[in-house]
C-alpha cells in the first residue's frame, strides 16, 4: 500500500457512521448486507447512507452488487489487511526487535524476524 492510499482509507474512516457501516459489514463478510438493511441497523437516513457507502466505496474498503432490486454492499478485507501491513511494517525497527502484531497480514508477519523472548 501506498501512503497516499493508506491517507484516502483512513479518511474515509475517520467519520463516525462510515466507521459504524465498515464495522458491521466485516462482520457480515463476505456476503455483506443490503443497503436497507444497513439503513435499519444503525438508523441512518437513505440520503445520508448512499453518502457513505459511496465514500468507503471510493476508498476501496467496500464492494457493491445488485441482487434484483436490491444492492449489496460487502467488505474487501485485503484493503485493511495491506492497511494494518502498512501502519506495522517497520514496527520495532530502530530497536533492532521485531513486533510484528498477531493480527498482521499473512504477508507481513511470514517475512518478519523472529520475536527475541525475554526471560
Amino acid at each position: 500500500m501506498q501512503t497516499k492510499q493508506a491517507i484516502t482509507v483512513l479518511s474515509a474512516l475517520a467519520q463516525e457512521s462510515r466507521l459504524a457501516v465498515y464495522r458491521l459489514l466485516v462482520e457480515h463478510a463476505p456476503d455483506g448486507l443490503a443497503a436497507s438493511v444497513i439503513a435499519e441497523r444503525l438508523g441512518l437516513a437513505n440520503a445520508t447512507l448512499s453518502f457513505h457507502l459511496k465514500e468507503l466505496v471510493h476508498a476501496g474498503l467496500i464492494t457493491s452488487r445488485q441482487e434484483s432490486r436490491f444492492i449489496y454492499y460487502s467488505p474487501i478485507l485485503e484493503v485493511m489487511n495491506e492497511l494494518v501491513g502498512y501502519l506495522t511494517e517497520n514496527c520495532c525497527c530502530a530497536t533492532g526487535q521485531s513486533c510484528t502484531p498477531a493480527s498482521a497480514p499473512k504477508s507481513v508477519a511470514n517475512t518478519a524476524r523472529p520475536r527475541k523472548r525475554t526471560a
